[in-house]
């Protein structure tokens, strides 16, 4: 019999204490079960006498694979070329920019040999004048054909040409810049290192050549005139060229004739014409491309009638219907002082005056 705590049926099979102690060494436990690694193999290694009764796995390959260094390499060429690009790019903007130059202007004058002639039409005046096939405002100032130069492209080439088509016409065809209430439609259109030659311009206007605000844009005197047509005739042309690498030069040639009548005289009034003409040049680095600004270097102008004795420098003060020059010539020039432009002065041909 057993004893109190065995089972009737004496120890089960297996079971501490059965006859299977001895083979307890060699139980595997759930942990070494768990690591073991399944190897399942395929029909054609079943049939295989020699197959061996583990598969060795392939050896870990040290270092990058193969993709890895392709993909390391792709990624240096590209670094690479983008550095190479932006060392050798044609737009890319110069590291070392030149500072713009000052603006040297001239403002001339026209004198007539007689009295202005004056009409109370203006478009009477305008059809038997030169002016008669010129076009209206901002239409006299066409774009040329562009096309794209050695070290800059087409559109940057249209950017300049836009942009200098734009102080034309803001300088020369704005009625408040005109009438000077405002100069800023002007200003904004500046290389900022010019900025402060401007604004010296207006705050301590001089004909030195330098400070003239008449060289920047033109102006009347509001007390003395007004315009008796807003519709301001315009012909004339724009061009460009690369001057060298970094630099696009945009240069401008336009008449403009303006019907003035003196201020607060009513539409009866007799009304005359007074014509400017105007050369400007233009530089354009790839900064002011970008920012669509410009760099005004040359501004040359003609006006009449105007007397020579008065000041042209400030503001200009045209000679109305009816009038006739100021005796004298023009203010005085030292020829001994330094950094003073001379004291310049034309006569206004008859055949630039309308037939009346």
């Amino acid at each position: 019999m057993g004893g109190p705590g065995d089972p009737p049926e004496g120890t089960p099979e297996g079971a501490p204490g059965s006859g299977e102690e001895e083979y307890r060494s060699v139980v595997f436990d759930e942990s070494f079960v768990r690591a073991a690694r399944i190897q399942e193999y395929s029909a054609q290694e079943r049939m295989t006498d020699h197959t061996p009764a583990v598969r060795r796995r392939p050896p870990l390959h040290r270092g990058l694979s193969r993709q890895a260094l392709i993909l390391v390499l792709l990624i240096a060429v590209a670094f690479g070329t983008a550095i190479y690009m932006g060392v050798r790019s044609p737009y890319q903007t110069p590291g070392a920019l030149q500072p713009a130059e000052p603006l040297r202007m001239t403002v001339i004058p026209l004198s007539p040999s007689g009295k202005v002639p004056g009409t109370a039409d203006p478009e009477y005046l305008y059809a038997h004048s030169p002016a008669a096939q010129f076009r209206l405002g901002a239409e006299g100032v066409p774009l040329p054909a562009t096309r794209a130069t050695a070290h800059f492209s087409e559109s940057q080439v249209v950017t300049a040409l836009t942009t200098a088509k734009d102080y034309i016409v803001r300088s020369a065809l704005y009625p408040e810049v005109l009438t000077g209430q405002q100069v800023r439609p002007v200003r904004v259109l500046l290389d900022p290192d010019q900025l402060d030659q401007f604004d010296q311009s207006f705050d301590h206007p001089s004909a030195d050549g330098r400070h003239a605000p008449t060289g920047w844009l033109i102006r009347f005197d509001p007390a003395q005139v007004e315009l008796a047509d807003p519709r301001i005739r315009v012909q004339g042309t724009l061009a460009f060229t690369e001057s060298d690498a970094s630099t696009l030069e945009v240069t401008a040639d336009h008449t403009f004739v303006y019907a003035l009548r003196p201020t607060g005289s009513g539409a009866k009034a007799e009304v005359s014409l007074f014509t400017v003409r105007r050369e400007l040049r233009f530089r354009f680095d790839h900064d002011d491309l970008r920012l669509r600004q410009a760099q005004l270097v040359v501004s040359a102008a003609q006006a009449g009638p105007l007397s020579c004795s008065d000041d042209s420098a400030n503001r200009l003060h045209p000679l109305l219907a009816g009038q006739t020059a100021k005796s004298g010539g023009p203010a005085g020039t030292d020829p001994y002082a330094t950094g003073d432009a001379v004291a310049l002065c034309g006569a206004l041909a008859p055949s630039a005056q309308p037939k009346v």
